[in-house]
């Protein structure tokens, strides 16, 4: 029921569409031995082309017990159980914002990385804190581009992954059903007004988007940000 309601504008996250869009960018641009960090049920390995081999692989406390983790090796990102130079695509996607040393991870996957290896990445700016307390940093393209740069990574692509108009819709309908949740949650007399809020959220999921698709982005602005770099 949850996931058939995510795909209409009656949920707060509408706007932000389906991983598959993800998932196909990944597909577009992956080849050879590609390592997913963070796998959890290993959704993109079926969306990989053909002679891909999939190695998916998550943290044993987090992936076990949040995300039904199904990988082939249990590590952390901070420390790659691969050879230097053994891999051509490395998947890190929503991610990040979760490793309390997301410099020393990016040095790891530069050194796993083969020359002209790729990193694809996305991750979240504008966007509630979630699976808290693991929730430690959001970056800007600029601090991204920074920290790639700075373990021997090129930025090819960095692109904000949610319009300015998406965004901002995105943001007041999470706002709302964090509002209701807490309402509920502390027995509030708010509750009386809940479906006013339901309410709210078709309406300004459809304005947010409609706007979007009229009006051109402004790239400060945006939920998140999706990136591919390269090993020189």
């Amino acid at each position: 029921m949850g996931a058939r309601l995510r795909r209409t504008p009656l949920h707060p996250q509408w706007l932000l569409g389906s991983r598959q869009a993800h998932g196909a960018w990944v597909a577009r641009q992956s080849s050879g031995r590609v390592l997913d960090i963070g796998c959890a049920d290993r959704w993109i390995e079926p969306l990989l082309a053909r002679g891909c081999e999939y190695l998916g692989l998550d943290y044993s406390r987090a992936g076990r017990s949040n995300y039904r983790a199904r990988p082939d090796v249990f590590a952390d990102a901070c420390r790659l159980p691969f050879r230097d130079a053994s891999l051509d695509t490395v998947v890190i996607l929503e991610v990040v914002e979760h490793l309390p040393n997301p410099t020393n991870a990016f040095s790891e996957i530069s050194r796993v990385l083969k020359p002209q290896g790729r990193l694809l990445l996305t991750i979240p700016f504008l966007y509630p804190i979630h699976d808290a307390p693991h929730d430690y940093q959001r970056y800007t393209s600029h601090g991204l581009q920074r920290e790639l740069e700075a373990a021997g990574l090129t930025v090819r692509e960095l692109v904000p992954s949610l319009g300015s108009a998406q965004t901002a819709g995105l943001v007041a309908c999470l706002a709302i059903g964090g509002m209701a949740f807490e309402a509920i949650r502390k027995r509030s007399a708010a509750v009386l007004l809940l479906p006013l809020m339901a309410l709210s959220l078709p309406i300004i999921n459809l304005l947010a988007w409609a706007t979007g698709e009229l009006f051109p982005s402004w790239d400060a602005l945006t939920a998140g940000y999706r990136l591919a770099a390269v090993k020189p």
